[in-house]
């Protein structure tokens, strides 16, 4: 049983949804003519307007969507409810916030035990550094910070490479003074898919989205460019 996880850097819902290419993705790895797909939007609060922008989104392929509320009422048997579906999307917001709650109930746990089963994981900026061993992120007011996430992927992981002007220079910071594990940063419309805990591939939805490998050398960082496979038509 394969274990995947499809780690975004961002915008792979955009706000036209005219460019769903790595939700395509996505779904294509659960090899299911019709998946199962679950929501977690506990980063923004359950908020109606993340929730709706994926059905909106997901509505437009061949799945079966669903979501997973953790403010509202919450489902009793959480692990058969996770267990029975095929992919499950988290979406961006506060991963300090999120993964508190998770704890709380559980859920890190269920979704372990899920990608363990082949239910294939994935999500977009807190969706994409929570499956990692630690990731930057803006959940504190004021500048960016390092934190511990779930630790089902070795490393570190930034989102927002490109679009955010902050993420680059604390990121090679973070790993250059030791602060941060070395790991991976990805663009906007720029995913990570992993099998079995190694990097398989990149893959983007805009042509020049990019992601790198950072590593520590002595007191600096180097920077490798990996390796993109855009999908869209060239």
């Amino acid at each position: 049983m394969k274990r995947q996880i499809f780690a975004i850097g961002g915008a792979a819902l955009p706000e036209n949804l005219d460019n769903l290419l790595l939700i395509k993705y996505f779904l294509s790895l659960t090899q299911k003519k019709k998946p199962r797909v679950c929501f977690i939007g506990a980063a923004h609060g359950d908020a109606e307007a993340g929730r709706l922008r994926f059905y909106a989104g997901f509505g437009q392929f061949n799945c079966t969507p669903s979501h997973l509320p953790l403010f509202a009422r919450t489902p009793r048997e959480l692990e058969s409810f996770v267990l029975e579906h095929d992919a499950i999307y988290v979406g961006g917001g506060n991963t300090r916030s999120m993964l508190a709650v998770w704890r709380e109930w559980g859920l890190d746990a269920h979704l372990r035990k899920a990608w363990q089963r082949g239910v294939v994981l994935g999500g977009a900026s807190a969706g994409s550094i929570c499956w990692f061993e630690q990731g930057v992120t803006d959940s504190v007011a004021g500048s960016l910070t390092a934190m511990a996430c779930l630790g089902f992927l070795s490393g570190s992981n930034c989102p927002h490479y490109d679009s955010e002007a902050l993420r680059r220079p604390t990121y090679r910071k973070f790993v250059a003074s030791g602060k941060i594990a070395d790991g991976v940063a990805a663009d906007d419309g720029t995913a990570l898919h992993y099998v079995d805990g190694k990097l398989l591939r990149v893959v983007a939805s805009r042509p020049r989205a990019k992601a790198f490998r950072l590593t520590r050398s002595g007191k600096r960082v180097v920077e490798k460019t990996i390796p993109t496979l855009y999908l869209g038509a060239r």
